[in-house]
C-alpha cells in the first residue's frame, strides 16, 4: 500500500492559485506582465512555499505575502539581460562594457531607421535595388583618401574577408613581430588559416629588415601585410620596415600591400594630448592598397570593421560571397554614418565624439567631480568604509595605445576594519553591481576604486541619487 501523504495545517492554510489570482494586486500584475506569466509565477511560488512548509518552515501563507514575492520575481525576470552600466573601471574603451559610447547624433540616426522601413538597399533616384555600402562609401573615402570602401561587422571580419579575397590558397608575408593575439584568444595566424591563406613569417620577433621581405617573395606570394601592434609594445633592440618601404617592396613585385590598423583612427590624436597613432589617411598615403580598422574603438562609433583602399581590390572584396555573412545592419550603418559626418567638423570633434572627449578629459576636471561626489559617497558608505579621493591612471582599452596611461582621479573605498577586508571588498563590489544602474569599478591595492573619467557632469546627479540604495556594511 502506498504511504499516505499528510498535509500539515500550515500547508492547508495556503490559499489556492485561483484565490490569489482574484486579488486586486494580482490584477495590477496581469496588466503589466500578462496573465500567463503571472499565473505561472503564482503556481511556482505556491509550490515552493508548500515545499518549505513541509520541511518545517514557519513561513506565513497570506495572499499579500505571496503576491509580493510574485511581484518581485516578475520584476527580476522582466529585467533585460543587456543593461546600461556606469563604467568606472578606468578603462575607457572597455570591451566587456561595450567599448565606445555613441554621440547623440548616432543614437538619433539609429532611432530614425529602427522603427520602420528605410532605403537600406533601395535607390531612391532610380527606384531600383541599391547597395548598402553607398551610405558609407563616400564618407570613408573622403576621410581616408581611399578610392573605395566597404564595411563589415567588425575588424576581425574585415581582415578575414580581405585575406580570403586576395590570398586564398596563397602566401601572405607578415613580420614575425606582428603576429598579434587580440581579445578572446583570437590570433592573426588563426584568422589567416580560416581565410584559406598561408602565413609566411618574415624576420624575427624583434627585428625585421627589408631584405627579409625581398628574400621571402615567391610565385606563391599573394599579399604583403603589416599588422599594427595596437595591443602591445615591443621596445629595446628592435627594427621594423616602415609602411612606405613595404609598399615599394610589394608594388615592385606586383603585389598588393595591406595594413591592419586594428584600433584605427581618422585624426591625429596628438592634438588631444595623446601619442600619435597612425591614421587611415596616413597609411593610404604611405602606399597601402588596403587598410582595415575598427569602428568602435578610437573612431568612437558602433562595432564595425572598415576596409578602404584601391577601387579594384575593394570591388573584389565586395563580390566575395562571405561578405553577405559579415555585412552590417541598417542600425550600424546609420550610427557609423552619423559618426563619420562629425569628422567633417574637426574643430568641434572632441566635444561631439564621446570617446575623444573622455580620452582628452583633464585630470583637474575629474578630481573636481570626485570632490563633489565625496559627501554622498561617504554618507552611503557609513562607518564601515573610509572614503577618499586619490589620483589614478586610466587606460584607453581595447588594445588601443597599450602603453599609454591617462592621469585621472578616483573615489576610493577602504574597509575600516583590516580583518575580513578582502571579503568586505568582494561584497562591496557586488553591492555596486546590484544597484538599479550597476556601477562597475575595480578592486586594487586593498581598496575599491571608482575612476570617474567616464562619469561626465550630466550623469553625476543620477549616479549620486542611487547611492543610498547601497546600504553598505563592513
Amino acid at each position: 500500500m502506498p504511504q499516505e501523504t499528510r498535509t500539515s495545517p500550515a500547508q492547508a492554510a495556503i490559499p489556492s492559485v485561483d484565490r490569489i489570482l482574484r486579488d486586486p494586486a494580482c490584477d495590477v500584475l496581469v496588466v503589466r506582465f500578462g496573465r500567463r506569466p503571472v499565473t505561472e509565477a503564482v503556481r511556482g511560488d505556491v509550490a515552493a512555499l508548500r515545499g518549505r512548509l513541509a520541511e518545517g518552515g514557519r513561513e506565513a501563507a497570506e495572499v499579500g505575502a505571496i503576491v509580493a514575492r510574485v511581484a518581485a520575481a516578475l520584476e527580476r525576470a522582466a529585467q533585460p539581460s543587456l543593461r546600461p552600466v556606469w563604467n568606472l573601471t578606468g578603462t575607457v574603451l572597455h570591451t566587456n562594457l561595450g567599448r565606445a559610447p555613441l554621440p547623440p547624433e548616432a543614437i538619433e540616426a539609429v532611432v530614425a531607421v529602427a522603427g520602420g522601413a528605410s532605403n537600406l538597399e533601395y535607390d531612391l533616384a532610380t527606384g531600383k535595388r541599391g547597395d548598402r555600402d553607398v551610405h558609407l562609401d563616400d564618407l570613408v573615402c573622403r576621410l581616408t583618401g581611399a578610392e573605395a570602401a566597404t564595411v563589415v561587422n567588425n575588424n576581425a571580419a574585415a581582415v578575414l574577408l580581405t585575406l580570403n579575397t586576395l590570398a586564398q590558397r596563397k602566401e601572405v608575408l607578415v613580420s614575425r613581430g606582428e603576429l598579434i593575439e587580440i581579445g578572446g584568444a583570437f590570433r592573426i595566424p588563426d584568422i589567416m588559416a580560416r581565410a584559406g591563406a598561408k602565413l609566411h613569417e618574415v624576420g624575427t620577433t624583434n627585428r625585421t629588415h627589408e631584405k627579409d621581405f625581398l628574400d621571402s617573395i615567391t610565385p606563391r606570394t599573394a599579399l604583403v601585410m603589416k599588422v599594427h601592434a595596437s595591443n602591445y609594445e615591443i621596445s629595446g633592440f628592435t627594427k621594423s620596415v616602415p609602411e612606405r618601404e613595404l609598399a615599394a617592396i610589394a608594388h615592385g613585385a606586383g603585389l598588393p600591400f595591406a595594413v591592419d590598423l586594428g584600433s584605427g583612427t581618422l585624426v591625429d590624436l596628438a592634438q588631444y594630448g595623446l601619442p600619435h597613432e597612425p591614421t587611415a589617411a596616413e597609411t593610404i598615403a604611405s602606399g597601402a592598397d588596403i587598410v582595415t580598422f575598427s569602428g568602435d574603438k578610437l573612431l568612437g562609433g558602433p562595432q564595425a570593421g572598415l576596409i578602404a583602399g584601391r577601387a579594384d581590390l575593394i570591388a573584389r572584396i565586395r563580390k566575395n560571397p562571405m561578405k553577405r555573412a559579415m555585412r552590417c545592419d541598417k542600425m550600424t550603418i546609420a550610427a557609423l554614418a552619423a559618426v563619420l559626418r562629425l569628422y567633417d567638423d574637426p574643430d568641434r570633434l572632441a566635444e561631439r565624439v564621446p570617446t575623444l572627449r573622455l580620452l582628452a578629459r583633464p585630470r583637474a576636471e575629474i578630481e573636481a567631480a570626485a570632490q563633489r561626489l565625496l559627501p554622498a559617497m561617504r554618507a552611503a558608505a557609513g562607518e564601515g568604509f573610509a572614503v577618499g579621493v586619490a589620483p589614478c591612471r586610466s587606460q584607453i582599452g581595447s588594445g588601443s595605445l597599450p602603453a599609454e596611461r591617462l592621469d585621472s582621479a578616483a573615489l576610493v573605498l577602504r574597509p575600516a576594519a583590516a580583518r575580513g577586508a578582502g571579503t568586505a571588498l568582494v561584497r562591496l563590489a557586488a553591492a555596486f553591481r546590484a544597484l538599479p544602474v550597476p556601477v562597475i569599478g575595480r578592486v586594487q591595492d586593498d581598496a575599491f576604486r571608482l575612476d570617474l573619467r567616464c562619469l561626465e557632469p550630466e550623469g553625476e546627479a543620477a549616479f549620486a541619487a542611487q547611492l543610498p540604495a547601497l546600504a553598505l556594511r563592513p
